[in-house]
């Protein structure tokens, strides 16, 4: 897969410093936010889960400078107790101030109690000496609780220490993913004992939120679009004016009546989440970002170069090393990783982006060396952890091909009128024997006769249907409009998105109208347009595996994804894949021989050469266009 030269495992891979040097396949975007952070502008990262972006925001952080950190001081108001005063000193000094402050007050401390203990300690021997001890413990109680109530005024006075950036080596970056209204904007502690000099002062129960820690860094936050509108538009608030005053975020609570000075809170927003969290997203947010900074799409794969396959070797040794539990890679486990990243990318000449989830394959296998006591990973070991890092759609899939093998849902063998083996993908690119079965009944109504899906159809696969009654009209030349013809996806309790099954569907009515079986060792995928030409797919490598599992011995794709296989070994010698352009040869490869399909396919040739003959005289007869 790649040409090591002198690196024998992953331990001799060079890893950069900086994280945003790191990331792997998303070089226009990393030269985007290197832009961003010079800029600090913000920034909204759209892509699928996994790709790469809290890694970018991540990134992002180091690369703003850390000379210019502040903490954050919160004191007193003594004109306005529910006020708290806010102060900032350069990052370090907070951290001082506070403990000279303590300092001092633990002096105070330490000579309170030596002189209430004397003043105790003489009452109690007076009382004795007067044989008046209760009257003694009594007084002695009472400067007990005078003492408690004395305090100096450098203690009420000190101040909290509300953001610490001391020994910060970068900005800050603050993953404020899923956090409620208080952790993110700030709150004030709820304070029950409000009265008799018991209660806590107000600015020691003032608490900053996210947003004032990322003062001077980044603030993330993923599907932005989750979040509530109001809270948004607080954060919006936030952006423009780059401070924010703290209150309480319960109007039941003590905390509600305290309004802190506003506090700094002049952060870089990296938003990220998948192109749908575009619709709950403030308007004015979105219009924020793109007005004063950069919207990135972050792509899912990238081209399969000897240059990108080094990345993923070193993408290996960063899991590696920042995991700091697992043995080393040999290049061997790393060539079977690429294989794997080839696999999963699900089209030619690409290799996936989707590294969260690949980086859990190399934990497995790393897991899986352990485990053996290896002090490095091999294939085998890569190879073994494939099969315990199954998705939950992949464990669902292998249970339902084995529960519809037990139950007789689909056959693998014999041929059957109008049932055919659909092939599809549960999730992202678990494959799975989708049995389809079609019938002739009388129609329901006396104007013609329909094509009626059962099962819960998207948009895309209802569109399909309409393509199918073309082509079955015009290659079957049968007046059917006495009859309604009924197709059923058995078992498809979760309906049917796209059109790949639009191929099988017309293969299985095809069977029903003319009455020839299907071989029931075929599986098959593929869109179907509507002049009968097989269109290209998703999924194909984990449809040609399921089917592998299910016993079937042929699969039929679309031509123009045959570059996209990239089964495992195992499977090669159990599946035969025949590629597939027209719907004539997938009627040749699945209808089983005999008088029947001569005669169609005799009658479908006739229509192919009568459609060529008028499309010649056609441009015979049409002058040039100049």
């Amino acid at each position: 897969m790649v040409d090591y030269e002198s690196i024998t495992s992953s331990n001799d891979v060079d890893i950069p410093p900086l994280l945003i040097d790191q990331v792997i396949g998303h070089e226009e975007a990393v030269e985007t936010i290197k832009k961003a952070a010079k800029q600090r502008r913000n920034v909204l990262l759209i892509g699928d889960p996994g790709v790469g972006k809290s890694m970018l925001a991540k990134g992002m952080a180091e690369l703003l400078p850390p000379e210019v950190l502040q903490d954050v001081l919160v004191y007193p108001n003594l004109e306005d107790q529910n006020n708290p005063l806010i102060r900032t000193v350069p990052a370090g000094e907070g951290i001082k101030i506070v403990k000279s402050n303590k300092s001092s007050s633990k002096i105070y401390e330490e000579k309170k109690s030596l002189i209430t203990m004397f003043a105790v300690a003489a009452v109690l021997a007076l009382g004795f000496y007067y044989h008046a001890l209760l009257e003694a413990i009594i007084a002695a109680a009472f400067i007990f609780l005078i003492a408690l109530q004395i305090r100096p005024k450098s203690h009420s006075s000190g101040p909290k220490l509300l953001v610490n950036n001391g020994n910060r080596r970068f900005a800050p970056f603050m993953d404020a993913t899923g956090a409620h209204a208080g952790a993110l904007l700030g709150d004030v502690r709820h304070d029950p004992y409000q009265s008799g000099g018991l209660g806590t002062p107000a600015h020691e129960r003032v608490e900053a939120g996210m947003i004032h820690k990322a003062n001077k860094g980044v603030l993330y936050i993923d599907e932005i679009g989750t979040m509530s509108m109001k809270t948004q538009q607080e954060l919006l608030s936030a952006m423009q004016e780059k401070r924010y005053a703290i209150t309480g975020q319960s109007e039941n609570s003590s905390g509600a009546m305290v309004r802190s000075q506003a506090v700094p809170c002049d952060f870089v927003l990296v938003a990220s989440g998948n192109i749908k969290v575009l619709e709950g997203m403030h308007i004015a947010m979105r219009s924020r970002i793109r007005g004063y900074g950069y919207e990135i799409y972050m792509k899912d794969n990238m081209d399969d170069t000897p240059e990108n396959r080094k990345k993923l070797v070193r993408f290996v040794a960063q899991e590696v090393k920042n995991d700091g539990r697992i043995p080393p890679f040999s290049t061997g486990a790393m060539d079977e990783i690429i294989l794997e990243a080839k696999r999963r990318a699900g089209k030619k000449d690409s290799l996936t982006l989707k590294l969260r989830d690949l980086g859990g394959l190399v934990r497995s296998a790393g897991d899986v060396a352990k485990e053996d006591g290896s002090d490095l990973v091999t294939a085998d070991h890569v190879l073994q952890a494939k099969r315990y890092s199954r998705t939950l759609e992949q464990q669902m899939a292998d249970m339902s091909i084995q529960m519809r093998k037990d139950y007789s849902v689909f056959n693998s063998e014999g041929g059957k009128i109008g049932m055919v083996n659909g092939l599809a993908i549960i999730g992202d690119r678990s494959g799975i024997v989708m049995p389809i079965a079609a019938e002739m009944a009388p129609a329901s109504s006396k104007n013609e006769g329909k094509i009626i899906v059962s099962g819960k159809l998207g948009d895309i696969a209802e569109a399909s249907v309409q393509n199918i009654s073309a082509i079955i009209k015009k290659y079957t030349q049968k007046d059917i409009s006495n009859y309604d013809i009924h197709v059923q996806f058995l078992q498809a309790y979760d309906g049917v998105e796209g059109d790949s099954a639009s191929v099988s569907m017309t293969a299985a009515v095809i069977s029903a109208v003319e009455g020839i079986p299907i071989d029931q060792t075929v599986a098959l995928t593929g869109s179907l347009s509507v002049r009968g030409d097989v269109m290209p797919i998703g999924g194909a490598t984990g449809k040609i595996e399921a089917a592998a599992e299910a016993g079937i011995k042929k699969v039929l794709i679309p031509k123009a994804n045959m570059g996209d296989v990239m089964i495992e070994d195992k499977y090669k010698d159990m599946v035969e894949i025949i590629p597939i352009e027209t719907i004539d040869d997938v009627l040749e490869n699945i209808l089983i021989n005999g008088s029947r399909k001569d005669k169609l396919m005799s009658k479908i040739k006739d229509i192919r050469a009568s459609v060529s003959d008028t499309i010649s005289d056609i441009s015979v007869n049409t002058p040039n266009a100049h």
